[in-house]
């Protein structure tokens, strides 16, 4: 264990070293740090802000970046601005200090599995000297956040398995409940963290099933066994979880830019939002004059104006758009479909199924569809603004139907559908830009598949009625559980939805384990200084090539030992390590990449970083296991030396790999790398790598 401890203190102390080292540099806004270090000032600011993934990271370094001196009033609008006189360097801190606890805990994961310093030490090494870790843990981002807690889990999670013969202790519960909270933190920065849920799942699964088959234990005792599992490992996480958005939600109290992506009731709790605290009649009755916002995340308000459509776009008539902003083109009178409204008339309130028709108030003219093909969607058709005065004809007339309580319609909640009573379409949003002519805003159109759907969906959010009595729309408000189900669907929604911006560099996930293209992270000309997220290419094809090994290795020894071959214990050992923790650590990492092949949104390089991990784990015990099964043919008083000549040579060629690559992380100052004066020349080894 001394020996252990000391192999663990240096890997720690070198960690933190090479995590911290020249930390300011350089001075200005790196790569994604314009998103995350704006988004830790809106926390500090209490501003409302949208972002695809859960809050944690972003609320963890807002947090650092308080406690370290920052104002938040930064505005980190592009990569590349100068930080000048603010303050972070604490932002930065804390995400290198938890980028420098990986290569101990994967110390300690690996010396748990494999109870051999040598391998522990080899697999710390492989993420401890790789340039790509590095790079990601000393900037203001979310994936050192995310790796820290998806290791903890892991890490928390062996421990608790090592106490197994120790049911019920205060050791026991305690890591048992590290392992519950790592698991609200991973899911609370990423939804990606749900990949190491599964993991903790399955491992969870498979203990209790060998509790089962224990016939000494008592029924009795497994149902404790279940329920302290049950308690630590669902009720904890959920809780944690379900915490960090408490927190979110109260400390964002003020409008900010993420309000459009959020239902109008929703932005009803947001102090400087129009409608908080604002007040208006509760239900929708004929002679109501509406704004009408489409549901769908960050969608508009329905528009018209005098412009007409152009010639060759459908029918010359007025057109109607969704407008992101707030303006009296947004007003429609709501009337019924055969009568204009009279004041003297009694009052009578829309309900679910009526026939209505809504007049333009600025213009006077009837929300109007027909069959002309939409000017950008040609499979939908046109929908216009048509008539004089309120008086229009038959393709003015639309059905309103109340999606949830089929009953009456009621202001910022309930959600409604428009369908063209001639044509039988639906009213909706496609989210498309239009041409100068529609003044770039968003197409609307009525689509004929009648699904429901965010884009044909509509709710209520502003409303004026001289008739009606107005309530204040606090009470309206949606509950903690509602404003949270929203967050995801909206979050989910967004996240499925993500494209590459323009001229932006995004890679496939068979480009992340051959190490094919990194991302530039600053810095462009020979006076910048120019850091690239790349992973050590010896220490990443070492990994690409410890998978092809594991995969042969392992089939040797399954065959061998199911076919009962007479074999020395220490190979058996060799092969009862590589297919139990190695089976494990293959199945970890298959985990955290196989799933990226089957996602639609836009991926990028530095989403394979938690495989990598577990890929750098499984090498050190694959190359440890071929090295030990190489040396069985040696006496027993070589093989120790044999093992230790092997693995100094390895990390030898780990250590002058990093010497060779480190400028990558730390900065490239000077001549290109096909320059021959360059500290990288002849180091461009793929013509991919845009260093």
């Amino acid at each position: 264990m001394k020996e252990a401890g000391a192999a663990l203190g240096a890997v720690t102390i070198l960690s933190f070293m090479s995590r911290l080292y020249q930390l300011a540099e350089p001075p200005h806004v790196c790569w994604d740090e314009t998103h995350f270090g704006k988004m830790g000032s809106y926390y500090i600011n209490g501003t409302f802000f949208f972002d695809v993934h859960p809050p944690l990271g972003k609320m963890l370094i807002g947090f650092a970046g308080h406690l370290t001196g920052y104002n938040g009033s930064f505005s980190f609008l592009k990569p590349g601005q100068s930080y000048g006189s603010h303050s972070y360097v604490g932002m930065r801190g804390f995400c290198a200090f938890l980028g420098a606890c990986l290569p101990p805990f994967v110390f300690l994961i690996v010396f748990r599995m494999s109870l051999s310093v040598g391998v522990a030490l080899l697999a710390s090494m492989l993420v401890l000297l790789d340039t790509g870790c590095i790079t990601l843990s000393q900037y203001i981002l979310l994936d050192p956040i995310l790796m820290f807690f998806i290791l903890g889990a892991v890490l928390s999670m062996v421990m608790f398995q090592s106490y197994s013969s120790r049911p019920f202790s205060a050791l026991w519960w305690l890591w048992l409940a590290l392992t519950g909270v790592n698991l609200a933190g991973a899911m609370g920065v990423k939804f990606v963290g749900l990949f190491v849920v599964i993991l903790v799942g399955v491992n969870t699964a498979r203990d209790l099933w060998k509790l089962l088959g224990d016939l000494t234990l008592t029924l009795d005792v497994i149902l404790y066994h279940l329920a302290a599992r049950v308690i630590c490992l669902i009720l904890l996480p959920l809780t944690l979880y379900a915490l960090i958005f408490v927190v979110h939600f109260t400390v964002l109290n003020k409008s900010g830019p993420g309000d459009g992506f959020f239902s109008s009731a929703f932005q009803s709790r947001l102090i400087g939002n129009n409608l908080h605290n604002a007040s208006m009649p509760e239900y929708l009755a004929y002679g109501s004059v509406v704004t009408l916002k489409n549901v769908r995340a960050a969608a508009g308000y329905l528009h018209s104006h005098w412009h007409l459509y152009p010639e060759g776009v459908g029918a010359r008539q007025q057109q109607v758009t969704t407008y992101s902003h707030k303006d009296h083109n947004n007003l429609w009178i709501v009337k019924k479909h055969n009568a204009e409204y009279d004041s003297e008339s009694p009052l009578e309130f829309v309900h679910h199924g009526d026939i209505i028709r809504l007049e333009h108030k600025a213009t006077g003219c009837n929300l109007h569809s027909h069959q002309q093909e939409a000017p950008l969607t040609k499979k939908h058709l046109q929908v216009t603004a048509y008539g004089t005065n309120g008086t229009g004809d038959s393709n003015d007339f639309w059905r309103i139907e109340v999606t949830s309580d089929k009953h009456k319609v009621k202001v910022l909640r309930s959600q409604i559908r428009l369908l063209h009573l001639a044509t039988s379409c639906v009213l909706g949003s496609t989210g498309k830009t239009l041409p100068k002519w529609g003044w770039e805003q968003s197409e609307v159109t009525c689509s004929p598949y009648l699904r429901e759907s965010p884009d044909t969906l509509w709710n209520v959010e502003d409303h004026e009625h001289h008739r009606l009595p107005k309530i204040s729309v606090s009470i309206l408000k949606p509950s903690f559980l509602e404003a949270l189900v929203e967050s995801h669907i909206v979050m989910l929604r967004a996240n499925s939805g993500m494209k590459p911006k323009e001229h932006e560099v995004t890679s496939k996930p068979w480009h992340w384990p051959i190490n094919f293209q990194g991302l530039r992270f600053s810095g462009v000309n020979t006076t910048d200084v120019r850091i690239y997220l790349l992973g050590n290419p010896v220490i990443w094809w070492l990994n690409l090539s410890g998978l092809i090994l594991y995969v042969v290795l392992a089939l040797c020894a399954a065959v061998s030992l199911q076919r009962g071959f007479i074999l020395c214990s220490e190979v058996k050992e060799v092969f009862t390590l590589l297919l139990g923790s190695g089976g494990q650590l293959m199945s970890w990492w298959l985990l955290h990449y196989v799933p990226f092949f089957f996602m639609g949104r836009v991926l990028y390089y530095h989403h394979y970083f938690p495989a990598m991990l577990f890929s750098s784990m499984l090498t050190a015990v694959t190359l440890s296991s071929l090295l030990q099964l190489c040396t069985t043919v040696l006496c027993p008083s070589r093989q120790q030396a044999v093992n230790a000549i092997g693995m100094s040579l390895l990390a030898g060629a780990l250590l002058y790999s990093f010497y060779l690559f480190h400028p990558l992380a730390y900065g490239m100052v000077g001549s290109l790398a096909d320059e021959p004066d360059s500290p990288m020349a002849g180091l461009r080894w793929m013509d991919s790598w845009d260093f």
